[in-house]
């Protein structure tokens, strides 16, 4: 119960944050399929249910793939795009037709047991996605494959204000009258871009985005895609990066890859301030800045730990509002996870670096390499010359970091005269 508890009161604020808001979901054919589309379908319903304006564009492509090896035909791609003659448009209509209506059925099933019981949830959709050929590029005809021309935005936003669930699938449709396949990441990219949508989640059979060592990428900038572009090369990891990258280019404020097989990774990816994805956003998503007067309730939180521990000096809110312009932080999502101060030391050259301090589940990061060097060139724009720091437990990191052994002797003199004998703290100091 207490995690539970927790838990909810480190959601709320994302509670709030996204109501009302515009969020594009995209789920691939190939999570359609999996036995967790079911548990995708609840938190959907969730989301909906917490006010969030929700737009869900669905794929086929494995969909397809069945229906055309049943009826015996091959499949024919080229730049991995789908050629879609006319025998394969019928396979593509039949796949997503009979899809729409299964997801329809599973969001109306699903509401029994969501946190919505008892109301009644509508899903639109219908020929809201304007589509045009692609037509014949280096000599191959692409026949009935398409892009996406326009999206029908206001009606689309007339469904949303309506409190709908709006299904887009990846079908378009001509001023003619004609019918193309698209490719669903297309839909739902442009969707996003159009719509003006505050957030594009794309799911993934992975985590997100993984690095060349097997980890997961948290947070990246859209001018950071390329390099893992090339890296990738054609896959399906590569589509999605491409696709968030697009989106955020085209003004969308955060782009987001989940997994489509991790049982509430979409909720996590929301409602936690570390999410479980790989987030692509144009802002920063952490920010090293120097503090205000708003941030002692933060700086209170972080250091009192440490305190209790006697890692740090006891600073009271009263001394910390006094000096706090004497402060820099890390600010991450709302939240101080790091933070440390630089005193001019009276009638020197010197300065003292202290209360450094790092959020236990955020250490290993280099946030303190990041605010070391925040202070050192803040010392250096002052005109110091020697920086001076006093420490406990944590001597070997600051030697590391190019400070020597010093002494209370080696102090100013204005520092040396509140020289804590009893605390025995060791003396560093590092020439700027």
């Amino acid at each position: 119960m207490p995690e539970y508890v927790n838990w909810l009161r480190h959601a709320s604020p994302y509670i709030n944050a996204h109501r009302d808001c515009t969020f594009v979901v995209m789920l691939p054919g190939d999570g359609v399929e999996h036995p967790n589309f079911g548990n995708i379908v609840h938190d959907l319903v969730l989301l909906h249910s917490l006010g969030v304006r929700l737009v869900l564009v669905h794929g086929s492509r494995p969909q397809i793939e069945a229906r055309l090896e049943s009826r015996g035909l091959t499949p024919h791609y080229h730049h991995g795009m789908r050629i879609t003659d006319a025998a394969t448009l019928e396979c593509v209509i039949d796949a997503v037709g009979q899809l729409r209506i299964a997801i329809e059925a599973r969001l109306s099933m699903d509401m029994a047991s969501s946190p919505m019981q008892g109301s009644r949830l509508r899903v639109a959709s219908g020929n809201l996605v304007t589509a045009r050929p692609i037509g014949v590029l280096e000599g191959v005809d692409y026949h009935h494959t398409g892009e996406v021309r326009r999206v029908d935005r206001k009606g689309i936003n007339r469904l949303l204000d309506e409190r709908s669930i709006v299904l887009l699938s990846p079908l378009g449709y001509s001023p003619t009258g004609e019918i193309f396949n698209l490719a669903c990441e297309d839909v739902a990219t442009r969707a996003a871009i159009d719509l003006g949508a505050d957030k594009l989640l794309l799911f993934g059979a992975d985590l997100g985005l993984i690095d060349e060592h097997g980890r997961l990428v948290r947070e990246l900038r859209p001018q950071q895609v390329p390099a893992h572009l090339q890296r990738l090369g054609s896959n399906y990891q590569a589509e999605l990066l491409d696709a968030a990258a697009e989106a955020c280019r085209g003004g969308v404020a955060r782009s987001h890859i989940v997994s489509y097989a991790e049982d509430g990774a979409l909720l996590t990816e929301l409602f936690t301030r570390d999410g479980g994805g790989t987030l692509v956003a144009q802002e920063q998503f952490e920010v090293v800045r120097e503090a205000a007067i708003e941030d002692v309730g933060g700086l209170l939180d972080l250091i009192s730990p440490l305190e209790e521990q006697g890692i740090l000096v006891r600073r009271s809110r009263e001394v910390l509002e006094r000096e706090i312009e004497q402060f820099s932080v890390v600010e991450r999502e709302g939240m101080i996870i790091a933070c440390a101060a630089l005193y001019q030391i009276a009638d020197s050259d010197a300065g003292e670096l202290a209360c450094l301090a790092v959020n236990p589940e955020y250490r290993h990061g280099g946030r303190g390499d990041e605010l070391l060097e925040r202070i050192e060139t803040r010392a250096r724009a002052q005109g110091l010359k020697t920086l001076f720091v006093l420490t406990t437990r944590t001597a070997h990191w600051f030697r590391e970091r190019g400070f020597v052994p010093s002494s209370v002797d080696r102090l100013p003199s204005a520092r040396a005269s509140l020289y804590n004998y009893q605390r025995n703290s060791k003396i560093f100091e590092k020439a700027l």
